[in-house]
């Protein structure tokens, strides 16, 4: 059983930057896919941007240029680096987990996730 543990997150001013991390215990495949999904109030849950530590990363359009994911393998950790933010960024962001990238923004494929952690944007 993989466990996930989320930090980070807040509220900051439109245009300002956050950071979030999440820290896998043991995993045992070779190669994951780390992701972070988020939901807004009354929406679905969308991804916004997977790793997979056999190589690529990948961002839905609406953060592309703006967000950073990225991995430390010395502490199992992978980030969410989140520039400029805009009030529409305003949700509870999610990490989560599995083997493969493939459809990699669909929730549904993910076998662990964290607890989720809010951010708040405002204008």
């Amino acid at each position: 059983q993989v466990q996930l543990a989320q930090s980070g997150g807040g509220s900051v001013q439109t245009g300002e930057s956050l950071k979030l991390s999440c820290a896998a215990s043991t995993y045992t495949n070779r190669n994951r896919c780390m992701a972070w999904f988020r939901q807004a109030p009354g929406k679905e849950r969308e991804g916004v941007a997977a790793l997979y530590t056999g190589g690529g990363t990948y961002y839905a359009d609406s953060v592309k240029g703006r967000f950073t994911i990225f991995q430390d393998n010395a502490q199992n950790t992978v980030y969410l680096q989140m520039n400029s933010l805009q009030p529409e960024d305003t949700a509870v962001y999610y990490c989560a987990a599995r083997s493969q990238p493939a459809l990699w923004w669909l929730p549904d494929k993910y076998d662990y996730w964290g607890q989720g952690t809010q951010v708040t944007v405002s204008s």
